[in-house]
C-alpha cells in the first residue's frame, strides 16, 4: 500500500481527496501542525506528496524546494493558480507534476498512478496483488496482511483463509467453503483444524489493531465485517 502525505488546508476539499483516494487502497496522511510540516514529513516518510501553494506559515514552494533537499519522495503540486510562470516554478524547484484546481478525482487519481509508475516502477503490479477490505489489506507475493501501517505475516493456511473471508467481506463463508478453499477436501481434514488456524488469524488481527472483526455464527461460518468507523470502501 502506498503511502501519501495530502498537504492542504482547505479541510472540505482535503476530506474529499482523502475520503477517494482511500477506496482506491492508498494510506493517505495528514499534517497535524502546519508550522511543523516539515518534521512531521519526516516522520511520516511518504511515498508521494500532494502539496498545496497557498498555505499557512510556509507556502508550497517553499516546502517543496526542502522536501527536495531531503529526499526524492515525488511530490505533485496543486493549485488554483493556472499561470504557466507558477508550473514552471514548480517543477524547476523538484516538483514532479502540477495539478490545477478545479480537477477531477479521475485525474487526480491518473496522475498520481503514473508518477507512482515512473519512480517506483510498474504501479498495476503492486496493487493487483493486494486483496483490501477498507485499509486492511492482504499481499498474495508477501503473504503480509497491513492495517495502518502495522504489519504481520500470516502462514500459506492463514492467508488462503483470509482472502476468501476478504473477498466475501459483509458475508458469511460457511466452514466447508474455508476448509476446501485451503485443504481441497472436507472428508479427510478434522474440524479443529480450521477452528485453530481461524483462532490465530484473529489473535493476529487483534495485534494490528482489528479486535473482533471476524464473526462466528455455529452452523453457518465465519464473517469477516469491518466497523463503519475504520471501512473506507
Amino acid at each position: 500500500m502506498y503511502k501519501i502525505m495530502l498537504i492542504e488546508d482547505d479541510a472540505q476539499l482535503c476530506e474529499l481527496v482523502k475520503e477517494n483516494l482511500e477506496r482506491y487502497g492508498y494510506e493517505v496522511e495528514l499534517p497535524i501542525h502546519f508550522s511543523k510540516i516539515e518534521e512531521e514529513f519526516a516522520k511520516i516518510n511518504p511515498d508521494l506528496v500532494l502539496l498545496d501553494i497557498n498555505l499557512p506559515y510556509y507556502d508550497g514552494y517553499y516546502l517543496c524546494r526542502s522536501f527536495r533537499q531531503k529526499s526524492n519522495v515525488p511530490i505533485l503540486m496543486i493549485s488554483a493558480r493556472s499561470q504557466e510562470m507558477e508550473q514552471i516554478m514548480a517543477i524547476e524547484l523538484g516538483a514532479d507534476d502540477f495539478i490545477t484546481k478545479p480537477f477531477t478525482f479521475d485525474m487526480l487519481h491518473t496522475k498520481i498512478k503514473a508518477t507512482l509508475r515512473r519512480v517506483y516502477g510498474e504501479y498495476s503490479a503492486k496493487e493487483e496483488n493486494q486483496n483490501c477490505a477498507g485499509s486492511l489489506c492482504l499481499d498474495e507475493k508477501t503473504l503480509i496482511l497491513e492495517y495502518e501501517g502495522s504489519r504481520a505475516e500470516l502462514s500459506k493456511n492463514e492467508y488462503k483463509l483470509m482472502k476468501k473471508l476478504m473477498e466475501n467481506e459483509g458475508t458469511f463463508v460457511s466452514r466447508e467453503e474455508l476448509i476446501e478453499e485451503v485443504w481441497d477436501s472436507v472428508t479427510f481434514v478434522d474440524d479443529n483444524t480450521l477452528t485453530v488456524n481461524m483462532t490465530r488469524i484473529k489473535q493476529t488481527l487483534a495485534k494490528l489493531g482489528l479486535s473482533q472483526v471476524i464473526k462466528s455464527k455455529r452452523g453457518v461460518g465465519y464473517m469477516l465485517e469491518i466497523p463503519a468507523g475504520i471501512q473506507h470502501d
